[in-house]
């Protein structure tokens, strides 16, 4: 067979490939995995963005007098931002060992060491009664899960945010959808905890 007609049949072949293999899926929206020791967890691991994470504090206006727990920390992005940013305390909980060590890690060269700190631990079962906000990047029926725990927990005008997912039936008291620095969507929900929240 001729060389040119090979090439084109491998391009043929490629561009089928391309238009027969299934739309890309956000990593986050995915089925859950494992952690590195085998447990279940509510989520893959799949980084927030930098600008997306500054968003979400922002939007839950995040201060000096503010403890943050992000459920699912990973490499503790969010809570050392929460700290080196926004002046708050700030506790990642992550039930993947190695995601703890890297956090640990990171916050002690982000030198915020003191103002943060890291539980190995799952989220379904963490003591959230001493954070003012809770931050989420999981899955939406994980969300459902976590609800009772958040409504059941956190104190009046306590701040949930979560990126990409809500919360069931759980109307958000703010949306904002955005285009990150990388050109992707995002969308963010804001819920407080008041007298009147929905319990599941």
């Amino acid at each position: 067979m001729p060389i040119s007609l090979i090439r084109v049949l491998g391009t043929c072949s490629v561009a089928a490939a391309l238009l027969l293999a299934p739309l890309a899926t956000p990593a986050a929206a995915v089925a859950p995995t494992e952690a590195a020791d085998g447990q279940p967890t509510l989520a893959p691991y799949v980084p927030t963005p930098q600008d997306v994470v500054e968003r979400m504090l922002s939007m839950a206006s995040v201060g000096a007098n503010d403890v943050v727990i992000d459920l699912g920390s990973g490499d503790g992005r969010l809570v050392i931002t929460a700290a080196k940013k926004f002046g708050a305390r700030g506790v990642g909980i992550d039930i993947d060992p190695a995601r703890i060590a890297e956090g640990q890690a990171n916050a002690r060269a982000a030198g915020v060491e003191g103002r943060v700190e890291f539980r190995q631990q799952d989220a379904l079962q963490a003591d959230l009664s001493q954070a003012t906000v809770v931050t989420l990047y999981l899955l939406s029926s994980s969300n459902v899960k976590l609800r009772p725990r958040l409504v059941g927990q956190l104190k009046p005008g306590s701040r949930i945010v979560s990126h990409q997912f809500g919360m069931g039936d759980w109307p958000p008291d703010k949306v904002d959808t955005f285009t990150d620095a990388n050109g992707t969507s995002r969308t963010l929900y804001l819920w407080t905890v008041g007298a009147n929240t929905p319990r599941p």
